[in-house]
């Protein structure tokens, strides 16, 4: 799998070229290499422990999205990914390795070619792990908030005096 092309398909998704979308699409062709697959529904889950354009890549490579509930983050700040394939029922978790890629005195440009032409192994460590993924997507009742009226989740309604209300209204109330 080229990962010239893979960055061109997360380039579209993402808007520019970057470093850290160079991670997600090593990531991503790792996961494609060894057995995973594009996932046009909830096969593929991603678990990503940070909110940068490597996430962007693994959505527009590999088909795991906010909206489809099959990329769940959990804000950590570490550049750490677990996929899980329900149709083999394995996992697989990629963490960054320690380092500078390369030499320090690169330009941006440099960087990125470098990561391009980097195998997965190279960047990141590489564990098979248990096959333990969150569960399927949540379809839930859309209740209004009794203060603001906008329609919310009913899970993530709050009680505050007897009223069910949204988050950003409960904070208010709450000072």
């Amino acid at each position: 799998m080229d990962a010239k092309e893979l960055m061109e398909k997360a380039v579209r998704f993402h808007g520019h070229i970057c470093p850290g979308l160079v991670f997600g699409v090593l990531a991503a062709k790792y996961v494609l290499e060894n057995g995973y697959d594009f996932s046009p529904n909830e096969e593929l889950v991603a678990v990503v422990e940070n909110d940068n354009c490597s996430v962007d890549a693994l959505q527009a490579i590999l088909g795991t999205t906010f909206g489809k509930g099959n990329l769940v983050h959990r804000d950590y700040g570490k550049m750490n990914y677990y996929f899980y394939d329900r149709r083999s029922k394995k996992g697989v978790r990629l963490a960054i390795k320690g380092g500078d890629f390369g030499e320090k005195k690169q330009t941006r440009d440099e960087k990125i070619q470098f990561l391009l032409n980097s195998n997965p192994e190279d960047i990141f460590n590489i564990y098979e792990i248990e096959y333990n993924p969150p569960g399927l997507a949540l379809i839930e009742e859309s209740i209004p908030c009794e203060i603001c009226g906008e329609i919310t989740m009913g899970s993530r309604l709050m009680s505050y005096k007897d009223s069910e209300i949204c988050i950003p209204c409960y904070k208010k109330m709450r000072g």
